[in-house]
């Protein structure tokens, strides 16, 4: 008897080597998955203007790069004493507007340098709701809790929200001809205002989505919005509010994910990759033992045999880390 309805996807035409340059943008299920790129030192760039959830905001981002865009003091607004972008994320917010102002504009000409090199871009779409502020007649990536009566609450249609992706696409290829693309629907369900909303929204960028890449070479979808619904249809794989997917749900998504994307050498790089990701968090009994001095040598090994492996692959702060750990043993070795 089968108990469950499986999702076996095949071997995707877009496949990532462990060389590569990645970039995700969207959703909170983006950073999820990012935060897997980070654990196995891919290179990567993770949410740079912060999470975004609707195809309107992920437009606007990519178009401050397109147009190289300078942020001015008349670009932000001030509130509850800190000044503040609509485009940004409240971790570029500032009570002093200059130093608000150079580190939107520092980022925005580093992530444009990043976009220009980047192999694949992978975007995932939340919903398709949108906020548009009333007095600048802008849709926002952040509300930054401002008062909801400055903001009228909209739905793009299908027509609108398939425009937004179709030029997003246009200037990713104007900044950057080479990049691919991997889309994909956030499994996050936005339930603040019920069920049906949510599924008009998703329904929505489902179909917008499909209709954008079904002609394009450089672009696939991965369907995690599907695996978390079918494949993984039970209340176990949810978090306690019933709408986030549990880690457990990220991590089969994510391995979902590197059996359609990842090709078979990469996927050796993550497997001999993991040991040291995993050793930056043993928390040991005794950090003056002679068990953790001999644990942080073998980790020195192993940087040094990735590293003359894997040359692109930057290691740096594994090595200082347990360098730093290697010093205090010696140190209070030579104290006593």
């Amino acid at each position: 008897m089968i108990f469950r309805s499986e999702i076996d996807l095949p071997k995707s035409d877009l496949v990532i080597e462990h060389n590569n340059r990645i970039t995700t943008v969207g959703s909170c299920f983006a950073e999820n998955i990012s935060q897997n790129f980070i654990f196995y030192r891919f290179d990567v760039l993770g949410n740079p203007f912060g999470v975004l959830y609707n195809p309107a905001s992920i437009f606007n981002s990519i178009k401050l790069l397109s147009d190289r865009k300078v942020f001015k003091k008349e670009d932000l607004f001030f509130d509850q004493g800190e000044w503040h972008s609509f485009y940004h994320h409240s971790d570029f917010s500032n009570h002093n507007a200059d130093a608000c102002l150079e580190k939107i504009n520092e980022e925005l000409v580093k992530t444009r340098k990043y976009f220009e090199t980047t192999d694949v871009l992978i975007i995932t779409y939340g919903t398709s709701y949108v906020y548009k502020h009333r007095e600048r007649n802008i849709i926002v990536s952040n509300c930054h809790k401002i008062p909801a009566a400055q903001f009228d609450r909209l739905r793009l249609n299908m027509n609108e929200t398939n425009d937004h992706i179709e030029s997003t696409y246009k200037l990713l290829k104007e900044i950057n001809n080479n990049i691919k693309i991997i889309f994909s629907v956030s499994p996050v369900r936005h339930w603040k205002n019920g069920a049906v909303d949510n599924q008009l929204s998703k329904s929505v960028l489902l179909m917008a989505v499909h209709e954008a890449i079904k002609e394009k070479g450089d672009c696939v979808y991965f369907p995690a919005y599907e695996i978390l619904m079918d494949d993984l249809r039970d209340y176990r794989f949810y978090e306690s509010d019933l709408v986030h997917p549990n880690k457990i749900a990220v991590e089969y998504i994510w391995e979902k994910f590197v059996n359609a994307h990842l090709t078979d050498s990469c996927k050796n790089v993550l497997m001999e990759i993991e040991p040291l990701a995993k050793a930056i968090f043993h928390r040991p009994r005794n950090i003056f033992s002679d068990n953790y001095k001999n644990f942080i040598l073998n980790q020195l090994n192993l940087i040094e045999r990735l590293r003359k492996k894997y040359y692109y692959i930057n290691l740096k702060e594994e090595e200082k880390y347990f360098q730093k750990q290697l010093k205090e043993i010696q140190s209070y070795n030579n104290r006593y």
